[in-house]
């Protein structure tokens, strides 16, 4: 059975968010979780965030495609606007350049941090 879930993304964040806090569970606990902060969570309300909407779903028993139609194509792949962004972080991406000798790196890194 498919879940009553709402069109409207404003009462869709707020019922994603019940559901959550209903399996004992905060957005910040699902974020640390899932490996971001909580603000990084947050993001997923206002546009696509195929990772976070991956783990919203997991928990709550559905797939992505149910949450977020307009967001997702029917095969389970996202429906991306920039088809060859990566999905891993910042941090990852970093460290995998090539250093070019110049302390940009190091600094991009450390505003992170912060």
């Amino acid at each position: 059975m498919k879940p009553d879930i709402p069109r409207d993304p404003e009462q869709r964040w707020e019922w994603i968010k019940y559901q959550i806090r209903s399996r004992g569970m905060t957005m910040t606990a699902l974020a640390a979780s899932l490996g971001v902060t909580h603000k990084a969570m947050g993001n997923a309300k206002y546009g696509p965030y195929p990772r976070m909407e991956r783990g919203i779903a997991k928990l709550l028993g559905l797939t992505p495609q149910q949450i977020w139609p307009e967001r997702w194509n029917a095969d389970g792949t996202p429906a991306r606007q920039r088809p060859n962004r990566s999905e891993s972080s910042p941090r990852v991406r970093l460290a995998n350049r090539k250093d070019s000798g110049s302390n940009a790196r190091a600094q991009r890194i450390a505003g992170e941090e912060v």
